[in-house]
């Protein structure tokens, strides 16, 4: 496995830097970002997909927060896991947080070996995720699966009757029966298993 690449997103110039240098003495990849719009507009290009990444974001920030940044990948159908760190009273905000996806929270100021811990527990959780949907996907018609390819392509079923020849009510069938093997019961859901989780 190389080495986890660790985007790091926090207002503060201090924490940031601090951090970054703790995470790479630790052996991580390390990435910063003063606010999560500098991080989504640079993500796209830096993801590797092959699970060993981790975003770590402060959850008070201003512009755009880290739940909002939550929400945001989540819309995109990216699962990559997300460490949030916040101060004494962010908690109630983090728990939240946790109900939504994400792997873990820190209240600052945390120790070198709780961070650390930390990332390397939620790639872990992520890659074991990725692994069950990669058997999932394995279960799935070939007829199935082309129709999964072009739901995620953003197509909607009638452009997919057209492409594949078969009746909108055929799609509807296969999408349906797709998504009861695949387990999930909406297409952000569909959409994060079929990109593997970032």
């Amino acid at each position: 496995m190389g080495e986890t690449q660790v985007f790091l997103v926090d207002d503060n110039d201090g924490f940031r830097d601090s951090t970054a240098w703790l995470l790479e003495t630790a052996g991580f990849d390390v990435r910063t970002y003063a606010s999560a719009q500098a991080f989504l507009a640079d993500w796209p290009s830096r993801r590797r997909g092959d699970g060993a990444e981790c975003v770590v974001s402060d959850i008070r920030m201003p512009q755009m927060s880290g739940l909002q940044l939550q929400e945001e990948l989540r819309r995109q159908g990216c699962a990559v896991p997300l460490v949030f760190v916040t101060a004494h009273g962010d908690v109630p905000l983090a728990v939240e947080a946790m109900r939504k996806g994400a792997s873990n929270f820190l209240e600052k100021p945390f120790s070198d070996e709780a961070i650390t811990e930390a990332i390397r527990n939620a790639v872990a959780a992520a890659r074991q995720q990725g692994g069950a949907d990669n058997a999932a996907l394995a279960r799935l018609s070939p007829r199935e699966r082309q129709v999964l390819d072009l739901v995620v392509a953003s197509k909607p079923n009638k452009i997919i009757a057209d492409i594949l020849g078969i009746s909108i009510k055929t799609v509807e069938l296969h999408r349906a029966n797709m998504m009861a093997k695949l387990g999930v019961r909406s297409l952000p859901e569909l959409m994060k298993v079929a990109l593997g989780h970032g």
